[in-house]
């Protein structure tokens, strides 16, 4: 079926909250020392260029929204909407170093990535909020798991990277939301980094947890939102933001970069990329605080923690998996059956003379027929016999998601729907030798679905598959 962190650094003594409050100590960042790196460093001075310039050897301006490894020359302006802190990896082929920044423009915003040499040369002139030009950036495939925008791309600084600061923000954004509501979190897949906004009910103390990987502390608070579609959700934050904590209750926030978990039902955690920022002066906002002082405070919110669990009382819950641990986690290849859902993009249809099977008209049949004459098709299950067939589909696609590809097998109902049409106007476009069954085939890849699968060994013509 298809459906459509490394030891915390310390905390400072409690003061009122800046208005937007980035989530980037997390999880044992070390300012302290990364702030004596910096200021060791030599400041460079970026070059400035007025916006009648244009781009490099009078290149276009192109939105952030077109970017693609197939547009070889381009230059964005674009707004530096969030800056990370440098981190540094040692492992046994050796030692490095990495920081992240986001892009924003009017039509969208996209994740950057410096490594070693580049860290050196743009950490420190990049400044979160100002507007720059930049170009010449390697554009690959997007990191869902590090990323919190919605791009399918990214950018990565290299050698003959250039970047200036713009001498005019006309034109760029502040920040831009997608939100999500709380109602609508049900829906989203797991692990899916969104944005929120809700009134804050109830703030949870400050808890020390000891990390699995590392075995070293790091602070966490719970704090509850509400909205004005009836729902409540945790959302935990962390690090030096959880231990500085300081907004009243009953106070609209906006989060930027939240992962969706379902933990005990569905809850959210902010990123150590994500954002918060507190009463923001937005139409979303204005409607929940009014909403609020006018019924919400003495509304009765739902929570989809027992939503979760009616859910899996009442059927089969089906995991959300990426490609990678279905492999890892060997998916299929014990005693029972394995189910789970996948979200992947179509990349190949196999559109041999396999893709369907001549079936019986009997109804709840479906068994293939034989050709014993022209004109009649037999069915041994039914002992009858038909002037044609009803074909139907038995397909073999490939897909893919941000971990890897594997391929599917689907049956007819799901065909028709990948497909659009039923097999039959397929084999009749064949019989008619249009070629119209090619363009059905071409239209099939590239669309994106989530899939509900069924993984099991079995044993045919003596092997396993």
């Amino acid at each position: 079926m298809v459906k459509s962190e490394s030891e915390p650094a310390a905390a400072p003594a409690p003061q009122a909250q800046p208005a937007s409050i980035s989530g980037n100590q997390f999880y044992g960042n070390k300012p302290q020392q990364q702030q004596q790196q910096q200021q060791s460093a030599p400041q460079r001075q970026l070059p400035t260029r007025s916006s009648g310039q244009g781009g490099p050897q009078g290149g276009n301006i192109y939105p952030i929204e077109a970017l693609s490894p197939y547009q070889p020359r381009w230059t964005i302006k674009a707004r530096c909407s969030h800056k990370g802190e440098i981190k540094t990896w040692h492992n046994k082929n050796g030692e490095g170093k990495l920081f992240s920044c986001n892009f924003l423009d009017e039509s969208g915003e996209i994740r950057a990535t410096g490594f070693k040499e580049a860290v050196d040369q743009w950490y420190d002139v990049l400044q979160e909020g100002s507007v720059y030009y930049v170009s010449s950036c390697k554009v690959q495939l997007a990191k869902k798991q590090f990323s919190n925008v919605n791009h399918d791309y990214e950018l990565t600084f290299e050698r003959d990277t250039n970047i200036e600061k713009a001498e005019d923000n006309e034109g760029v954004p502040e920040i831009t939301y997608n939100f999500t509501t709380l109602a609508d979190l049900q829906s989203v897949e797991k692990d899916t980094t969104i944005d929120t906004i809700g009134v804050l009910k109830e703030i949870g103390d400050v808890n020390e947890i000891v990390s699995k990987t590392t075995s070293k502390p790091f602070n966490k608070r719970e704090l509850t939102l509400v909205d004005n579609t009836g729902y409540n959700v945790r959302l935990t934050i962390w690090g030096n933001t959880a231990q500085t904590f300081d907004v009243a209750t009953e106070t609209v926030i906006a989060f930027k970069g939240v992962k969706v978990s379902d933990f005990g039902g569905r809850s959210l955690s902010l990123l150590s990329s994500g954002t918060m920022n507190v009463n923001p002066d937005i139409d979303e906002a204005h409607k929940l605080k009014g909403w609020y002082d006018a019924q919400g405070r003495n509304d009765t919110f739902s929570s989809h923690a027992n939503s979760m669990a009616a859910a899996s009382t009442s059927g089969r819950n089906d995991q959300m998996k990426t490609i990678a641990q279905v492999r890892d986690e060997n998916l299929g290849m014990g005693e029972s059956t394995d189910y789970f859902s996948l979200k992947a993009t179509i990349v190949f249809v196999k559109s041999d003379s396999t893709f369907a099977y001549p079936a019986c008209l009997s109804e709840g049949c479906n068994k293939k027929v034989v050709e014993v004459a022209d004109g009649e098709w037999r069915c041994e299950k039914c002992d009858k016999a038909w002037p044609k067939p009803e074909w139907r589909y038995i397909m073999s696609i490939n897909v893919s998601d941000h971990t890897g590809q594997m391929w599917l097998s689907l049956f007819d109902d799901v065909g028709r729907m990948i497909m659009g049409r039923p097999a039959n106007d397929i084999m009749q476009m064949r019989d008619e030798m249009s070629n119209g069954e090619k363009e059905v085939f071409a239209n099939a890849v590239c669309q994106t679905y989530v899939f509900r699968c069924r993984a099991k060994m079995d044993t045919f013509q003596d092997q396993q598959r």
